[in-house]
């Protein structure tokens, strides 16, 4: 039988054992009794997970028989069928609807002791409950949602020092976004140069800067339940138990500026955190990156795009584009060789497919290479008036200016004058409204003389552009149109 729930267990009941002894400490609690606080603790936990997908598999319950009657919590002559006769299982999964008793009590000592106690039960009870779900060969969607309900409820109750993670961000390489360009140069240098780079981080503080990102809420809700699914995969091959074959490829779909291209670099790293990837670097290309003049060399230009991403992630993006040319274009060249690149490199990177919903559909229908190996999209929507506000006062702080109120509300009368179709944006289109009010503000101070700081860096509503109108709607859809091929979503 696999052991593995009954490691877990015994390194949750030591682990957590030892924070309730340190937190008790000047007490008198009885230190038995905080041992046996802290496994039952564990088996709350186990079969709350056990119950997330009211499945009940014999796989799982002999395994909690087997971790748990090592404890004497249940009689070593239990059976699965016993603890389903005696109601121990069902209706369980509400434990996890709120933080239990234990984890508020560590919340309450680190705020008093500025300790970190109630983080490292969110740790240890994450071991756990990816362990639970790893023990059947097929883990349930509801397994994994429930783990990540499970995980931003204890991340949000986690006093603010231990919860970690940045400031909000946004997701259109706006300041506050995951990595500067100049970053993710210096890290794709090293990578290129062969050199080795910081260790893998966690993968918690990698999903905090992911919550952290304003708006895409589904886009987070995706990722988190790929990280689950890929952990507990991981904790399966680590016990040499069965793992169903999966594939790691991505297609992003979606509007210009909707933060594909910064939710990837996060991915990147999240794969590296989970081992899926050795380096962890993001590759982007397009087509002018694939894409030869000549006969013969664009596998070669392919070829060697996939070797700079070897080790991370690529992200091609319009990979539509490469169907798109006359007779003697080399597109059809740089899809055959990009599937192949991406069927002999499967282990050692991911590739991932960006560009606008309709054409990444039309793509994938119409090719069975990618059909077969891209089978996941992952949707990134348009940003609303009020996230697109939100990224607008980060890219002005970034630019130390602040905004008035009657700004606020300006600007949000501006974005949402916008038509949300195809070719929305998005954080690109926060971004040219505060350069343009940047530069109204410098024009309405000229005359000033002696201006305040207050006033140099204080956007008004009178520096807002004015809401467009049709014709200048029309005018900006005809010139997205004449340059829609040459310019990347992302």
């Amino acid at each position: 039988m696999d052991r593995g729930l009954t490691k877990a267990v015994d390194r949750f009941a030591k682990t957590i054992g030892g924070a309730l002894r340190q937190a008790a400490s000047g007490t008198s609690v009885e230190q038995q009794k905080l041992e046996r606080d802290a496994i039952v603790e564990a088996f709350n936990l186990s079969l709350a997970f056990v119950d997330s997908d009211q499945r009940h598999s014999d796989d799982e319950l002999w395994a909690i028989v087997a971790a748990f009657a090592h404890h004497d919590l249940l009689p070593g002559m239990a059976t699965p069928d016993a603890l389903r006769r005696n109601d121990l299982v069902d209706g369980k999964r509400n434990w996890l609807t709120k933080p239990s008793d234990m984890f508020v009590t560590f919340r309450q000592v680190d705020t008093t002791r500025r300790t970190t106690f109630a983080r490292l039960y969110y740790d240890e009870a994450m071991t756990l409950a990816h362990t639970v779900i790893s023990l059947d060969q097929y883990t349930a969607d509801a397994e994994l949602k429930a783990l990540v309900e499970f995980q931003r409820l204890l991340m949000a109750a986690l006093p603010s020092a231990a919860a970690g993670g940045p400031q909000a961000a946004t997701g259109s390489g706006d300041p506050g976004s995951s990595n500067s360009d100049a970053e993710q140069a210096a890290v794709d240098a090293a990578v290129e140069a062969d050199v080795p780079t910081e260790p893998p981080e966690p993968l918690e503080d990698v999903l905090a800067e992911l919550d952290a990102l304003i708006g895409l809420d589904q886009v987070k809700e995706e990722v988190r339940l790929l990280s689950a699914l890929l952990r507990v995969q991981k904790l399966r091959e680590e016990r040499e138990l069965p793992v169903v074959d999966s594939n790691n490829h991505l297609i992003f779909s979606g509007n210009p500026g909707t933060g594909k291209t910064t939710v990837g670099r996060l991915l990147a790293r999240i794969y590296r955190s989970l081992g899926v990837v050795d380096k962890g670097q993001l590759v982007e290309v397009d087509r002018s990156g694939l894409v030869a003049g000549f006969v013969g060399q664009t596998a070669t230009k392919v070829a060697e795009v996939f070797d700079r991403a070897d080790g991370g992630v690529l992200l091609i993006d319009e990979a539509y584009s490469l169907t798109r040319g006359g007779e003697k274009d080399f597109g059809r060249e740089a899809i055959d060789a990009v599937v192949k690149n991406v069927e002999d490199r499967r282990d050692s990177m991911v590739v991932i497919l960006a560009g606008y919903p309709k054409e990444m559909a039309e793509l994938v229908a119409t090719n069975p290479g990618f059909q077969s190996r891209f089978p996941k999209t992952i949707y990134f929507p348009d940003y609303t008036d009020d996230e697109l506000v939100e990224i607008l006062l980060i890219i002005s702080g970034g630019g130390t200016y602040s905004l008035t109120d009657e700004a606020e509300e300006a600007a949000k009368v501006w974005f949402g004058a916008h038509d949300r179709g195809r070719g929305f944006g998005n954080g690109r289109l926060a971004r040219n409204l505060f350069e343009a009010a940047v530069s109204r503000h410098a024009q309405r101070l000229v005359d000033v003389e002696n201006p305040s700081d207050d006033e140099l860096t204080t956007l008004e509503a009178a520096d807002i552009a004015a809401v467009p109108t049709e014709s200048d709607r029309e005018s900006a859809l005809d010139s997205h149109s004449e340059s829609d091929v040459e310019t990347p979503s992302e």
